[in-house]
């Protein structure tokens, strides 16, 4: 959630950041009023607390009939402290809920407005013009054993599939790929588990904007996860970190769930949009002074892995009404698409402060005192929409695929992708 203090202190300055979002300025005030009853609340029952604790000493002073008109006046003063107390919980919860309606106030870099207001920031290779008619990833993946869409419909239903033979060695490839890179870069390497309990989806924003997306396990108090980030961002939740250990960076593998809720007609063909996928996500702890350098950082390492696999791509600064409830700026690379003859979101990067780290109080401690911590996610490879650009780029007339040549090592050596006999 958002520091109070920025509340109280400048709530224009809120208001305006809801209204760059495309959302209404009131939730600003809502919470202002909660903060106040709040605050109202806790005084009203601290003054009677501290009478209820004057009149003990009296009691215990007192003798005979004062002692006696002292004890009714206490039970009277008890029932009134019990009243003030359930009031004081009550305007909490209140105030809780007030502010964790409101989004991170974004960066006054990001774009105002929605989806199709991003700033372009540069365009990274050239789309590849061909001198045959490009097949898509669908006839592909069909043609090389690598991507089985009938059966992942029979199994499992609509928007899911099997990578089979090649497509499995694909996955693993990029996988090893992903992670050495990682590692060579200093992040330690995670397995993250893919069921969460509530409090960590809630404490990264997953419940608000986006709870229509999320999968629930029913009966179990449980949630599967549309990205590891959630895992990852609660990982540290309730601990006070060493200030001197920051940055702390992780490179998390898990499958990732999405409902894909309001894509109805949207990519209903293929592996670009879909129920389930495996990622390896990028995810930070470090200060708020040098998290706008680290967001750039992680930027650098996405693109240097999608330059590896010698993709045409763009950079957008995403605009505000299109980011999460967590980020105050988000950076995608969307990559070219062939067959499509257009640019498709293949990764991300966000900073969020100490958005998440307030929700699931995360602290570091400094030579200075306690201080807050912010987090930031970056996607390195999304595996089925990396599969989907690697096939329709370096595709063949003849159905085959050139593996790009950072990638070959990672599949033993192999150059180029047959299809079966």
């Amino acid at each position: 959630m958002i520091d109070p203090r920025l509340l109280r202190d400048d709530p224009d300055r809120v208001r305006a950041a809801q209204t760059k979002r495309g959302l209404s300025p009131d939730v600003v005030d809502r919470a202002l009023a909660a903060d106040e009853a709040r605050r109202a609340t806790i005084a009203a029952y601290e003054n009677r607390r501290a009478e209820q604790k004057a009149m003990g000493k009296e009691v215990a002073r007192a003798q005979g009939e004062e002692k006696q008109a002292l004890l009714a006046q206490v039970k009277d003063l008890a029932s009134a402290v019990k009243e003030l107390e359930a009031a004081q919980n009550a305007a909490e919860l209140a105030w809780d809920d007030a502010i964790r309606a409101i989004p991170n106030v974004a960066a006054d870099e990001a774009p105002a407005g929605g989806e199709e207001d991003f700033a372009t920031i540069e365009h990274v290779g050239a789309p590849r013009e061909f001198d045959f008619e490009p097949r898509d990833h669908i006839e592909l993946g069909r043609m090389l054993g690598a991507i089985d869409l009938e059966r992942g419909a029979k199994v499992s239903g609509s928007r899911f599939y099997f990578l089979t033979g090649i497509g499995a060695r694909l996955e693993l490839a990029l996988v090893n790929m992903a992670m050495d890179q990682a590692r060579e870069a200093g992040f330690t390497q995670v397995i993250a588990p893919s069921l969460v309990k509530p409090r960590a989806m809630e404490g990264t924003g997953f419940l608000g904007q986006a709870a229509d997306d999320v999968y629930r396990i029913e009966g179990e108090d449980m949630y599967l996860v549309g990205t590891s980030e959630v895992a990852m961002a609660a990982y540290h939740s309730d601990e006070i970190l060493d200030g001197a250990s920051l940055p702390l960076r992780y490179a998390a593998f898990s499958p990732c769930f999405r409902k894909e809720a309001g894509s109805h007609g949207k990519d209903t063909k293929g592996i670009i949009r879909v129920h389930w996928f495996d990622k390896v996500e990028m995810f930070v702890y470090t200060t708020l002074e040098e998290s706008y350098a680290e967001h750039e950082r992680l930027l650098a390492w996405e693109k240097e892995f999608l330059d590896k696999l010698g993709l045409a791509y763009r950079v957008i600064d995403v605009a505000a009404g299109d980011l999460g409830l967590s980020a105050i700026r988000k950076f995608d690379c969307e990559v070219w698409i062939p067959t499509q003859g257009k640019f498709r979101e293949l990764t991300s990067t966000s900073n969020c402060l100490d958005f998440q780290t307030r929700r699931l109080d995360t602290r570091q401690r400094t030579d200075a005192g306690i201080a807050p911590v912010a987090t930031l996610n970056g996607t390195l490879t999304a595996i089925t929409r990396t599969i989907v650009a690697i096939l329709e780029t370096h595709q063949n007339a003849d159905g085959s695929v050139t593996v790009p040549e950072a990638l070959r090592p990672y599949l033993g050596g192999l150059e180029v992708l047959e299809p079966l006999a």
